[in-house]
C-alpha cells in the first residue's frame, strides 16, 4: 500500500469514530433530562380509549406447488454420427509446387582440336562460374538466361569440362579429340585483369610483324586447319578484377609443311595491383613429352614501374617443326 493511500484510510476512521461518539453521547441521556430540557405548557388530560376491537385479514392459504410436467410415454432416442473406420492409407501430402532448375552441359568436338562447351543453369543467370579443364581454368559468366556458349581448346583426348559454380551447384561434360595429337598447345593463367600475354614468334618473325602471334594478332583457327601457323584463344572474363584468366596458343605441328622454329616469350605487366609483390601464375605444355605443368612466382618491381613489363624468355621450350 502505498504513502498516500495510508494517509486516506486513517483521515476516515477518525471521523468515523468521532460520529459515533456524539450519537452515543446523546442517546444515553435520561428521559428525564429530555423531558426538563423541554419547556411549555402543562400536559392535558389522557384520553380514555374504549370499545377496542381486533381485527385481522383472513389466513391466505400457500400456493400450491406446481405438478411435475409428466414425461413422453415414447423413449427418447438418442443420436450420435457414426464413427469412420481409421484406415491403414492415411491421406498423402499434396506436394508444393517448386522451380526445378537442372544444369545441363554439353561437349561437342570441333576442329582444330577445339571444343563448344554450351551451358544451360536457368537458376544462375548473370552469374560467374569457373571451367576447369585438365588442370586449365577460368571464370566465365553466364547470360540472362543463364546459359554460356564457350570454345576451349582441349589438353586432353579424353576431354573432361567441369562447370562450377560458388554455392556448390554445377555441371560436367565430356567429348573425345580424335585430332589432338596434330596439334602442340602453350597455356599461361592467372588470376585478376590483364596482366600476362603470351607471345610466339614463328619462323623468325619480329615483333609485330607477320607470323608475331599474341592478343592484339590473335588469329584463327583457319589458319591452323591449312598448315599455315598457328593461333591463340583468349579465355576468362575481361571485366572481372579478380577472374581467372588464360591465353592458349597452338601450333598445327603434325600438319605444318614447312620446317622451322618457333620461340616464345611471355610479358608479365606491373600494375598497381601487383606491384611490389610476389606475382603467381601457372604454364600448362601439351605435346610429344606429355602435359608439363609450372608454377610461376613473379618479384614484380616497385609501384614506381607501374606500366614496365617483365619479359619471360625460357618458359617454354622452342618448338622445333619438321614438315610433313
Amino acid at each position: 500500500m502505498s504513502k498516500a493511500r495510508r494517509y486516506i484510510t486513517a483521515g476516515g476512521t477518525l471521523a468515523c469514530a468521532l460520529g459515533i461518539g456524539y450519537f452515543m453521547q446523546a442517546g444515553a441521556q435520561s428521559p428525564a433530562q429530555n423531558a426538563t430540557a423541554i419547556p411549555g405548557p402543562a400536559l392535558e388530560a389522557p384520553v380514555e380509549i374504549t370499545q377496542i376491537e381486533l381485527t385481522s385479514a383472513g389466513a391466505v392459504p400457500p400456493m400450491t406447488a406446481p405438478e411435475p410436467v409428466a414425461l413422453p410415454a415414447t423413449p427418447v432416442t438418442l443420436a450420435v454420427a457414426q464413427d469412420v473406420p481409421l484406415t491403414d492409407t492415411l491421406p498423402e501430402e499434396e506436394i508444393a509446387p517448386s522451380f526445378a532448375c537442372d544444369y545441363i552441359m554439353e561437349a561437342r568436338a570441333q576442329a582444330a582440336a577445339m571444343v563448344e562447351v554450351t551451358l544451360s543453369a536457368p537458376c544462375q543467370p548473370n552469374t560467374n562460374f569457373t571451367l576447369h579443364h585438365n588442370g586449365m581454368m577460368f571464370t566465365a559468366v553466364t547470360d540472362d538466361q543463364g546459359e554460356s556458349t564457350l570454345t576451349i581448346p582441349a589438353l586432353a583426348e579424353a576431354a573432361v569440362f567441369i562447370a562450377a559454380f560458388e554455392d556448390g551447384e554445377g555441371a560436367i561434360s565430356t567429348a573425345t579429340m580424335d585430332t589432338l595429337a596434330l596439334y602442340d598447345r602453350f597455356v599461361v593463367q592467372w588470376r585478376g585483369g590483364e596482366v600476362l600475354h603470351l607471345h610466339a614468334f614463328e619462323y623468325g618473325a619480329e615483333f609485330g610483324g607477320s607470323g608475331h602471334v599474341w592478343a592484339n594478332a590473335s588469329e584463327d583457327m583457319t589458319r591452323a586447319l591449312k598448315g599455315e601457323g598457328g593461333f591463340l584463344t583468349s579465355l576468362g572474363e575481361p571485366n572481372l578484377d579478380q577472374g581467372l584468366r588464360a591465353e592458349v596458343y597452338t601450333f598445327p605441328t603434325g600438319a605444318m609443311l614447312q620446317d622451322g622454329v618457333v620461340h616464345f616469350q611471355v610479358e608479365a605487366e606491373v600494375t598497381d595491383a601487383n606491384c611490389s609483390r610476389d606475382f603467381e601464375a601457372q604454364s600448362i605444355a601439351t605435346g610429344a613429352e606429355g602435359l608439363v605443368v609450372q608454377d610461376i612466382v613473379l618479384a614484380m618491381p616497385d609501384c614506381e614501374g607501374i606500366g614496365d613489363f617483365l619479359v619471360l624468355k625460357n618458359l617454354f621450350n622452342d618448338l622445333k617443326i619438321a614438315s610433313n
